[in-house]
């Protein structure tokens, strides 16, 4: 559990004289229903990029303003964002002003990817949103993914503003998560989609794109939010995929406006990221991403002899993980602004 919050909070953690393992369903270990409406998008015309470094395509604009991104693949089985960003380029998007980069990150990880076992080609060798530090701290021995990390690193960081694009293994309606910073909910905020935001700290496994102290620093104005769009392949998370970049792009004045949602935006703060302690780590129930659990102290999960628990009223699940493996983030925890 990280990281703590007020000791006016219940704890989430507690080891009871009975174990419940027995008695609790067995959601850890079984996959969702994986519908692969999407196909793999053809990328081959695109991997080259036109900057000197692979997957990397900079736009620019006759007229002056700031350097805009977006970044898909960060994970190789995550690809509807790639299907946008394809899209853009084939139609030969020019911005308005300033400066537009998007950047294909993960392009070998996305060249295995098979629709008989779909969930592997999420990375090489790691995950590459554990490793956006400078320089990538922890990972393993000469991966793929923290060369490429290492190879992008210098031109991330000349970006002012970032979008991130993602999927969901799980079913879940989209969010927008905002990382550390009251920057990054700033950005969210002026997108206006999905209208859920989260304000989250990240993994405690290492930083993501969006958690890199250019984006989160103070001294800084870049600013970066990272879009989960729905459960990967469908044709809903590439509507949504499509609308808030659509909105990115014209809230940035890359592009022209466009119509604004109206829906009210919900803002969360994570207040715990559930780790597993074990390898038996499960739910209670099936939950959704974005269930408010109405009572503090409500029987959650199981982690091996530990009981998770609600630590407050109205406390919001954030992507429940069905698949946890020890030391991975199974659950965040948020309090909704009033």
């Amino acid at each position: 559990m990280e990281p703590p919050t007020s000791g006016r909070d219940f704890s989430v953690r507690t080891t009871p004289k009975k174990r419940l393992s027995e008695q609790l369903p067995p959601t850890s270990r079984t996959l969702p229903s994986l519908p692969i409406e999407l196909p793999q998008p053809d990328l081959s015309y695109w991997c080259e990029g036109n900057v000197g470094i692979p997957g990397v395509h900079r736009l620019t604009a006759a007229l002056p303003g700031p350097h805009v991104a977006i970044t898909a693949l960060m994970h190789g089985n995550e690809y509807a964002g790639a299907i946008v960003l394809a899209d853009l380029l084939r139609r030969g998007f020019v911005p308005r002003r300033g400066t537009l980069s998007l950047i294909f990150l993960n392009l070998a990880a996305f060249a295995r990817f098979s629709p008989q076992n779909p969930i592997m080609s999420r990375f090489v060798d790691e995950d590459m949103n554990r490793l956006w530090d400078t320089p990538p701290a922890g990972s393993a021995s000469h991966s793929s993914e923290q060369a490429r990390v290492r190879q992008l690193l210098p031109y991330i960081e000349t970006i002012d503003r970032l979008l991130d694009l993602h999927s969901m293994l799980w079913p879940a309606d989209p969010l927008m998560l905002a990382g550390p910073s009251e920057k990054g909910v700033s950005l969210a905020a002026s997108i206006g989609m999905p209208p859920l935001i989260v304000a989250d700290g990240g993994h405690r496994a290492g930083p993501r794109l969006i958690d890199m102290t250019h984006f989160t620093s103070p001294h800084s104005a870049a600013q970066a939010c990272l879009l989960e769009a729905g459960q990967h392949w469908t044709w809903a998370a590439l509507k949504t995929t499509q609308d808030t970049v659509r909105q990115f792009l014209s809230v940035s004045e890359i592009d022209k406006a466009s119509e604004h949602s109206e829906e009210p935006l919900t803002i969360a703060d994570v207040t715990h990221r559930i780790t597993a302690h074990t390898g038996h780590f499960r739910f209670i129930h099936p939950f959704a991403s974005g269930t408010v659990i109405p009572a503090r102290g409500t029987l959650i999960a199981q982690d091996g002899p530990d009981e998770i628990r609600t630590p407050y009223d109205h406390c919001l699940l954030v992507m429940p993980n069905f698949r946890t493996a020890r030391n991975h983030t199974a659950v965040r925890l948020a309090r909704i602004r009033s």
